[in-house]
């Protein structure tokens, strides 16, 4: 039994979300090749304060990409659960992983390929067990959600708790732990998705000629979503400039992802008519995502040399002894008897 909610909506809200992996990974690869092309004429880096990329048309494609696919993320968030389409956004650091080995000439090592495989089987694993959310089809309902007990209590933790990293663990041991800055924009983006998520249904109803704009929750919804954004952007950019890429990146997914599903799961009740299986085939799939994203960046730099490989499967290895676990115990008893003996002759 797989509860997928197989109507147009889903399907839509399934592509737009696939569609959204696939132009943003293939952004960062434009963008990439762009600057590529500018060192290459002796142009001045962006890392240096150059902003000769500003003339250079792969830069803007790459940008072009970018905002299709952020576009089409959004849209997804109207169609279908948050709970599916956060985790599937780990694709597009699939789709750049494998763009840049063959464009940019990127060495994609073993540990990267598995990371990529498991990221797919996970991903699909997470399509077959999707959770049905309740049905939000207005901002009425929306409204309503809102103004839950349980999501109210969230919220404010959420507020409280990101308060606390920002001003009381931020100066203390925002230079040191990771985990800081990250929390704190993890905990921010849940906010921002269910900020998105209303948005997205404001817009179904704008499109079908309801007057929305006229709805002061729409607004309110909007300026909300500004400012958690700004938040986001602005402790990012502190996580990625304190600590390394391939370090910041797997756990802002983790985190991320995990406290989007935990708001989906408190605002629009998506885990309360899911069968145990369903469930676990949720969790599962999202932590075999989870692992390939480790695999695909905390490996990434190491090459799987043929030191690192069983001996029995080093090329070129001509031993062939049999391994001590093969060897019989009482011989070696007897050869160690027999030199006890020799060197107690020997003192004689």
């Amino acid at each position: 039994q797989v509860p997928l909610a197989m109507g147009a909506g889903f399907g839509a809200g399934l592509g737009l979300a696939l569609a959204s992996s696939a132009f943003i990974g293939g952004s960062f690869v434009l963008k990439k090749k762009g600057l590529l092309r500018l060192c290459g004429r002796g142009r001045a880096r962006a890392g240096q304060g150059g902003h000769a990329y500003l003339r250079e048309w792969l830069w803007w494609a790459g940008l072009l990409c970018m905002g299709v696919g952020e576009a089409a993320n959004f849209a997804a968030y109207a169609f279908a659960p948050a709970t599916l389409v956060t985790p599937l956004g780990a694709l597009s650091v699939l789709v750049s992983a494998v763009l840049s080995s063959i464009f940019l000439n990127e060495q994609l090592n073993v540990h990267g390929k598995i990371g990529c495989i498991l990221s797919i089987l996970g991903s699909t694993v997470m399509v077959i067990h999707a959770p049905q959310e309740e049905e939000v089809s207005s901002l009425e309902s929306m409204a309503e959600k809102l103004k839950d007990p349980g999501f109210i209590v969230f919220a404010v933790c959420v507020l409280v708790s990101s308060l606390l990293l920002i001003f009381v663990a931020g100066p203390r041991y925002g230079q040191s732990n990771v985990l800081v800055y990250v929390l704190v924009c993890s905990a921010i983006g849940s906010l921002s998705v269910s900020c998105v998520k209303g948005l997205g249904i404001a817009l179904k109803e704008l499109f079908s000629g309801k007057p929305v704009l006229k709805e002061p929750l729409g607004w309110v919804l909007l300026v909300c979503l500004v400012i958690c954004i700004s938040i986001q952007i602005n402790y990012l950019n502190k996580a990625l400039d304190i600590f390394n890429t391939s370090v910041v990146t797997p756990i802002y997914y983790v985190l991320f992802t995990t406290a989007v599903m935990t708001c989906s799961a408190i605002l629009f009740k998506e885990w309360q008519h899911m069968v145990l299986d369903n469930i676990i085939g949720s969790i599962s799939g999202f932590l075999t995502i989870v692992s390939g994203i480790f695999l695909l960046h905390a490996f990434r730099d190491m090459p799987l040399t043929p030191n690192l490989l069983p001996l029995f499967l080093q090329p070129g290895r001509t031993d062939r002894h049999p391994s001590c676990q093969h060897q019989p115990l009482l011989p070696s008893e007897d050869k160690g008897s027999q030199s006890a003996d020799e060197e107690e002759q020997e003192e004689k």
